[in-house]
């Protein structure tokens, strides 16, 4: 008996001992992993951690990469200037400090109201910190001569972001100003390092706001670069470690062309409007101006709220792009699209004639459509009503179209669309279907919107840049290649097929426009040593009877008609498509007719 209660003894604590064993065993291996990931898996995440306790990472700016035309004409570049930088943690006694420069340097109380402000957050961190930007070179030479004076405060040099051309490219090429986003163009550096980012800029953080600074902001920046610091417990830099340059931004070279668009600005005078020149062969923008315009220098370099609030207030908009952005009736610049149209759907021919009294009557109702012209234009066939603009034609030809079949075809016309590959918030401008009438007005469409969109007036509007692609499609026989702003050609595409004798018939019949002896652009045909082809067009603002009626509006400018032309040349061979628009112009031949030409002359005889 007690050599059985001996053996259930020792069994008993040999289970006791394995049991004790296994846990001590489980707890010696859970330590010794812990022990590995802390030294083995995540050393390198500690290590960091612990790394970035004792340095501190600061942005180093790149130079921005500058913009050229097609003939390395510099638009927009990098200009050096000199500010006066300051090292608070220098400087024993502020007030003295200012006391004493302020003596020979002229410093707003504005400026020295910031200075304050952020003179101990700066001495605290050993940052720097600028007192006065853009020196004159008296002032640095005033400073110069005294700097001995003042050891906490030095002159540097900073770029400013300029264009010799400020008010010619704004709306193309857009512009710099101060950016928050910029953060996260270097991964790695926490959000707060960039307040203390060295600038190489006044402005200090840049990028793009609008259009090609916008659209290649990435290029044009290139990367930041780093100074990485060894920090004190309090945060303060005292030695640097490492730097690691950045990378310039890229230059970028546009197919803008600084002569045409100086052409364009001179013959548009001042005057509301819009020019596009488009090169045929590869789809290249040449010309995109609109008017008026503003300094890109005053946005990228900091504008005063005055000139600021100036400028939005202005009635004429000059901030707003109308070349890509202004809604417009293409009026009689579509006739030559609707007469693709009607012959591709053997609604007409060119043998075919009406007669024109000077109006239609609708059928349905007896309502009134009115040409320009009193008594018309008489026996009237399709090349006459294209050169002469007869209204009444191409009301007859549109009350036979299929407005459904009719919008598809402007559409592949480029109307209805946003067109260019890389332009700043381009607007789509507006091609009405019976859909869109429903949904705008809850009212069905009715046969006289397709009447009136037959010489392009009603709810139809188009950009500046549309009808300079739709001309660039008429030039080129029905194939276009999509806008743009490099040099390399651009997508081509077949928007509209017909026969070789169709185009051959229209090319002459928009030639007579401007070289024949009836056309609405004839006095254009003495302005240049080369033949243009070209249809002009009036933008009814306000619909009237009669011109007693609009002689009585006319007083007030901005109820007066729009001029528009789009144009192409030289004939017989076009290298060139433009469209011009000016607002409250009135006649397309007489005033958006010459500067198409100017526009042109630069381009061809270049």
């Amino acid at each position: 008996m007690q050599f059985e209660e001996r053996q259930k003894e020792r069994n008993s604590f040999s289970n006791r001992a394995l049991v004790s064993f296994i846990i001590f065993t489980v707890l010696f291996l859970a330590v010794l992993g812990r022990i590995f990931y802390l030294q083995i898996t995540t050393n390198e995440t500690y290590l960091t951690a612990a790394e970035s306790n004792r340095t501190y990472t600061v942005p180093v700016q790149s130079l921005r990469g500058k913009i050229l035309d097609r003939n390395g004409n510099v638009l927009v570049g990098n200009k050096a200037t000199f500010d006066l930088i300051t090292i608070p943690a220098k400087i024993e006694n502020l007030d003295a400090f200012l006391a004493n420069i302020t003596e020979f340097l002229s410093i707003s109380d504005k400026d020295l109201e910031t200075y304050k402000k952020l003179f101990n957050s700066k001495a605290l961190y050993n940052r720097e910190l600028v007192l006065l930007k853009d020196l004159t070179q008296a002032q640095i030479a005033s400073f110069e001569v005294r700097s001995f004076r003042f050891p906490g405060a030095f002159v540097g040099k900073r770029y400013r972001r300029i264009s010799e051309y400020p008010e010619l490219f704004s709306h193309a090429l857009g512009y710099t100003s101060r950016a928050s986003a910029a953060i996260a163009s270097l991964p790695g550096i926490p959000s707060r390092n960039w307040r203390d980012a060295e600038f190489v800029y006044a402005s200090g953080l840049i990028s793009g706001q609008l259009g090609l600074e916008k659209i290649y902001d990435d290029s044009l920046s290139g990367s930041y670069g780093k100074k990485i610091y060894e920090i004190d417990a309090k945060g303060r830099l005292y030695n640097l470690i490492k730097f690691e340059d950045g990378t310039p931004g890229e230059d970028l070279y546009t197919s803008l062309d600084l002569l045409a668009q100086q052409a364009a600005h001179e013959a548009i005078d001042g005057k509301r409007g819009a020019v596009v020149a488009i090169h045929l062969p590869t789809g290249s923008l040449n010309v995109l101006y609109s008017s008026p315009s503003f300094s890109i220098n005053d946005f990228a370099n900091g504008i005063d709220q005055q000139s600021f609030d100036a400028i939005i207030q202005d009635t004429n908009k000059p901030l707003f792009n109308r070349a890509l952005k202004g809604r417009y009736p293409p009026a009689s610049s579509i006739k030559p699209a609707i007469a693709l149209y009607g012959l591709n759907a053997n609604l007409t021919s060119w043998e075919r004639t009406i007669e024109d009294p000077g109006f239609f009557i609708l059928p349905e109702d007896g309502r009134v459509y009115r040409g320009w012209r009193e008594g018309g234009h008489g026996s009237v066939d399709l090349t006459k009503a294209i050169v002469q603009s007869s209204n009444t034609y191409f009301f007859d030809l549109a009350y036979q179209s299929d407005i459904n079949q009719l919008t598809t075809h402007l559409g592949n016309m480029g109307f209805g669309k946003s067109l260019c590959i890389d332009c700043f918030d381009e607007d789509s401008g507006l091609l009405p279907t019976p859909e869109w009438k429903y949904a705008q007005y809850n009212r069905g469409w009715f046969t006289g919107d397709t009447v009136n969109m037959g010489v392009g007036q009603g709810y139809i509007l188009a950009t500046p840049i549309q009808l300079a692609y739709y001309a660039s499609l008429l030039a080129n026989k029905g194939t276009a290649r999509l806008p743009h702003f490099g040099s390399k050609p651009s997508p081509e595409i077949t928007s509209i097929e017909t026969s070789n004798f169709n185009w051959s018939k229209l090319h002459k019949a928009l030639e007579l426009v401007v070289e024949g002896p009836s056309g609405t652009a004839r006095r254009l045909s003495e302005l240049k040593p080369f033949k243009v082809a070209a249809k002009t067009g009036t933008a009814e603002l306000v619909s009237l009877d009669s011109k007693e009626a609009y002689a009585e509006i006319r007083s007030d400018v901005l109820q007066r008609d729009h001029a528009i032309i789009i144009a192409f040349g030289p004939v017989p061979n076009p290298e060139y498509a433009v469209s011009v628009v000016i607002e409250n112009g009135e006649s397309g031949g007489l005033v958006a007719g010459p500067v198409a030409v100017e526009v042109l002359k630069k381009l061809i005889e270049r």
